[in-house]
């Protein structure tokens, strides 16, 4: 329900499955990372107290983005900082995606429709490379390609 795409004991990406369900709050990122995922389960007529966040001053030094599939089928490469190949995996309708660290990149299978959240102000910080991964991808379980 919850998958950690991790190579050498770093987290490129947690992928939560549309599946995912528990009461409560589940948070399922460490305190540490610019950008948090939770997911939140409550019954009707729950209160979340009104709020307002308190000014934080914060130093982001890598883009983060969640992806949440709204509709379709995406296929997602993950590369390291050398800009290797390591593995895909498939997202579908309902999946969400927080991509933490390393490159990525996307081949729409169906047709899509997502969300995209990310730190700002925006800023073209892309570095574009020519991908190198297996010519043949088979498609295993848990939507991993191996």
């Amino acid at each position: 329900m919850v998958e950690k795409i991790e190579h050498d004991g770093t987290l490129f990406a947690l992928i939560v499955s549309h599946d995912y369900r528990k009461a409560g709050i589940s948070f399922f990122t460490p305190h540490d990372l610019s950008q948090q995922l939770a997911y939140m389960h409550h019954p009707a007529g729950k209160i979340i107290d009104a709020h307002v966040h308190a000014p934080l001053p914060r130093h982001v030094f890598q883009t983060q983005e969640t992806l949440l599939v709204k509709r379709g089928k995406l296929r997602v490469d993950f590369y390291d900082r050398d800009r290797k190949y390591l593995e895909s995996r498939i997202l579908e309708a309902g999946d969400v995606m927080l991509l933490v660290q390393g490159g990525h990149g996307f081949e729409v299978l169906e047709e899509l429709e997502m969300f995209e959240v990310k730190q700002g102000p925006y800023a073209e910080d892309k570095i574009r490379f020519q991908a190198d991964k297996p010519e043949t991808l088979n498609f295993g379980l848990a939507g991993a390609y191996k």
